[in-house]
């Protein structure tokens, strides 16, 4: 014999009456409830992945805080979104930082400030002559500098270039020439006035007798 069902075991069973029957107007409430909460969810997921990848990434929560349909989402935004190489990261960077100095001289303008320019290169003949003047006044800073020397030697008979107020400070610096530059300097010297001689000849340069002047005065202090 089966042995007759409590009242307190029937009301433990959910859906069933208190004398033991299934309340079926309970249980189709909630199987009418189900579809309206998955339709609703539904639709909630398919408006959020069409308004961007940033409201996709919004999972929709379920009942408990769980939602199968959030998380397939948010991993169809991450796949679709694959990192950047070491290298496009570079790239990347380097194209933010251009952006960055360009709105910041743009501000700048803006502003009537003007940035300030780098300062003129200065040319060779100015930095050999400044070498010159250095060494005769003895300036603490000064050193010897191969490439300046070499300049004054290479144009000291022209005026343009070494005027006539730095040329007896020239000479003065041409009297401590040793070995291998001294030589050379005499024999460039001797070999320009030949050239001279033979050009005086023939129809004469009104430069020659500055030039051949200076010719003369470094043969006479290095001789």
């Amino acid at each position: 014999m089966v042995p007759p069902t409590s009242a307190s075991q029937s009301a433990e069973i959910p859906g069933m009456s208190h004398v033991g029957r299934p309340h079926f107007s309970s249980m189709a409430k909630q199987k009418r409830k189900v579809p309206e909460v998955t339709e609703k969810r539904k639709k909630k997921l398919k408006k959020a992945s069409a308004e961007g990848p940033l409201l996709g990434l919004e999972a929709v929560p379920d009942g408990d805080g769980a939602s199968p349909q959030g998380g397939a989402v948010l991993r169809a935004v991450q796949d679709a979104e694959p990192e950047l190489s070491p290298e496009e990261q570079r790239v990347l960077e380097r194209k933010l930082k251009k952006e960055r100095k360009k709105k910041e001289r743009q501000r700048l303008r803006e502003a009537g400030v003007v940035a300030q320019q780098p300062p003129a290169r200065r040319s060779g003949a100015e930095l050999a002559l400044d070498y010159l003047c250095g060494w005769a006044q003895k300036h603490e800073n000064w050193r010897f500098q191969k490439t300046r020397q070499t300049w004054l030697l290479l144009h000291m008979y022209d005026s343009d270039k070494v005027p006539d107020e730095h040329f007896s400070t020239l000479l003065a610096y041409l009297e401590g020439l040793r070995g291998q530059a001294r030589e050379l300097t005499v024999q460039k010297a001797e070999a320009l006035m030949r050239e001279l001689d033979e050009e005086g000849v023939g129809d004469p340069d009104p430069l020659l007798p500055g030039r051949a002047q200076r010719i003369r005065q470094v043969l006479q202090m290095l001789s």
